[in-house]
């Protein structure tokens, strides 16, 4: 039956105010305190030549090329894999600063995609002085694919076993992680040599030699969400190759890996993704109640009460409802994926509050007109998240397999998948209703399923002192991306300079004149913002009244105008799960 898919999101250009004092200048370490290059990463990667990249005009407006990195960085002469690049380049090549190289996030998100739209959300200066490129790492998208699966049949076989928002009772947790071995087993054969290759350290390497390849002498990067990690990870291993890096949506890199101390952690017990969740829905539903039902939909009664209300009836009892195109059911866990999904848009709160609406008026309602409206209102939502994210079957998708192989060759995993549904019991108790949903898309990873390794992949330390600083900027209300993964980021850096920002949804660029001015002055100046800068969020929820017909749809809330003028791509989720979230 059909399902109740999250809706694809993204950041939005919208106005927002500097409420903390100017910029100041970047204060670089100095030379004699500055970490460099190991000889060992050196070695690695200097020892490849610079590839000679054979642009050629795509898409209308942009250059694509490829070329042929080392599956391992120790054998250079060694077998290879296809990295696919794209570039935009700069408006005002008379005065290039360089390239800026981007990521999305994901892991799985693909950079020549992001750059491709770079046009439609990123400034006009940053447009005018630099060549976007985007590379798809290695594994994913345009790049040499990885392939855990011989055929698209046996990949259905066992991701359809997985195919929920999350597993929900212990019939569907025990088939869930049935399928997830049989998945991590399949990527730890089949999908050899490349699932043990695909680290973010070796992302990182290829990026160092790439940025030969493009003419830059240092690297100037902006990484969102998990592409936080790429720019942390370039930071520590390349700390006197970058002229600058702004990491935006920020993953604490010694969470995101783990230590020896946490290595039977499920990884969101560390990254705390679903407390990011949990708090940023409870400020909104408190926030709905304190601004009443002229300015919240949701207002009526207690919301935060209500709410779970909606949670308790869905766990006992789906929600089916029909059309004349079909019937459609919401499960407690579509219901929550949903609703995570809504936390990672700017209008947070009405996306939010109207979906809640929808549901407790079908689940509570006894009056005819108002259940009628919800459920029209309803199915359009439904609809508009599949129109964004259809269902393939061919060709090949290793979309899922791109997530796995950079987060379980990255990062400490429990050891046992079957020990996962008390792990998810004990999130959920943590980060109710996110608990599991941030924690089951990782299953896969357990020690003795996902057995193939990355043995040059990168385990810190931390802590470098670059020549150059970063610039860590955490959302408040972030739902993927923790703002107390930002903070413990940027104290583990010694150069580098925490942004904050108030904004609602996942990432912070475009939310407001304050944020956005700040990361392009550091790109296109090396100026940092002062410290302790906090930027307020340019849209705020339920500060106008809400249309006359109660019944609107959630596409004419207030935000939904401003959304649609400019935004910038957040990677999908990983499949198979359409509600897991993505960073």
């Amino acid at each position: 039956m059909p399902r109740l898919g999250r809706t694809v999101l993204a950041t939005v250009m919208v106005a927002g105010v500097l409420i903390a004092g100017a910029a100041a200048p970047a204060a670089a370490a100095t030379a004699a305190k500055t970490d460099h290059t190991s000889a060992q990463e050196r070695k690695r990667v200097d020892s490849v030549p610079t590839p000679k990249l054979g642009w050629f005009n795509c898409y209308g407006i942009a250059q694509c090329a490829t070329t042929w990195l080392p599956l391992d960085y120790d054998n250079p002469k060694g077998p290879k894999t296809e990295i696919a690049l794209l570039r935009v380049k700069a408006k005002d090549q008379a005065h290039k600063i360089g390239s800026l190289f981007i990521n999305p996030g994901g892991p799985g998100g693909s950079g020549v995609g992001i750059a491709l739209y770079a046009p439609n959300f990123l400034s006009k200066s940053l447009l005018d002085r630099f060549d976007i490129v985007g590379v798809d790492p290695r594994g994913i998208a345009s790049s040499t694919n990885v392939k855990c699966f011989k055929t698209v049949k046996d990949q259905t076989a066992v991701l359809g076993n997985m195919n929920v928002a999350f597993p929900w009772g212990k019939a569907e947790e025990q088939k869930y992680v049935g399928a997830a071995k049989q998945f991590g087993k399949a990527c730890s054969t089949t999908g050899k040599p490349l699932s043990g290759s695909m680290s973010t350290a070796e992302v990182v390497r290829d990026m160092d030699v790439l940025r030969r390849a493009v003419g830059d002498k240092k690297l100037s990067y902006l990484g969102f969400s998990y592409g936080t990690a790429i720019g942390q990870y370039y930071a520590n291993m390349f700390p006197d190759r970058f002229r600058a890096i702004v990491v935006d949506g920020v993953l604490d890199p010694e969470h995101w890996a783990g230590t020896k101390k946490t290595a039977n952690q499920e990884q969101d017990e560390r990254l705390r993704s679903a407390d990011g969740a949990y708090r940023a829905l409870q400020e909104i539903l408190k926030r709905c109640d304190a601004a009443g039902e002229k300015y919240c939909v949701f207002a009526a009664g207690n919301s935060v009460a209500n709410f779970d209300t909606i949670a308790q009836k869905l766990r006992q009892k789906p929600l089916v409802i029909t059309d004349e195109f079909g019937t459609y059911t919401i499960t407690y866990a579509d219901f929550v994926g949903a609703i995570l999904g809504d936390l990672y848009d700017v209008g947070a709160g009405d996306w939010v509050t109207q979906d809640s609406q929808f549901v407790w008026t079908l689940l509570t309602s006894t009056s005819q007109t108002a259940r009628a409206k919800a459920k029209a209102g309803l199915i359009d939502r439904i609809k508009q998240a599949r129109a964004k994210k259809p269902a393939r079957d061919f060709p090949y998708d290793n979309s899922f397999e791109a997530f796995t192989g950079v987060d379980c060759t990255d990062a400490l995993h429990p050891k046992d998948a079957g020990q996962w549904p008390a792990l998810m019991a004990k999130a959920d108790k943590r980060a109710p209703y996110f608990g599991r949903a941030w924690g089951w898309s990782t299953v896969p990873c357990a020690r003795n399923t996902w057995t193939v390794r990355d043995e040059d992949a990168y385990t810190g330390p931390w802590n470098r002192k670059t020549a150059a600083p970063v610039l860590i900027v955490g959302t408040k209300w972030d739902p993927a991306t923790n703002y107390d993964d930002a903070v413990a980021a940027s104290k583990l850096l010694p150069n580098s300079r925490l942004l904050s920002n108030t904004n609602w949804g996942h990432t912070s660029y475009g939310t407001s004149d304050c944020a956005t001015n700040a990361i392009d002055n550091y790109l296109l100046k090396g100026t940092l913002p002062a410290k302790g800068t906090l930027c307020q969020g340019a849209y705020q929820p339920f500060l106008e009244p809400l249309p006359e017909d109660p019944g609107v749809s959630a596409s004419a809330t207030p935000h939904a105008t401003a959304a649609q003028n400019h935004t910038a791509p957040v990677a999908g989720p990983p499949m198979p799960s359409t509600l897991n979230g993505t960073r």
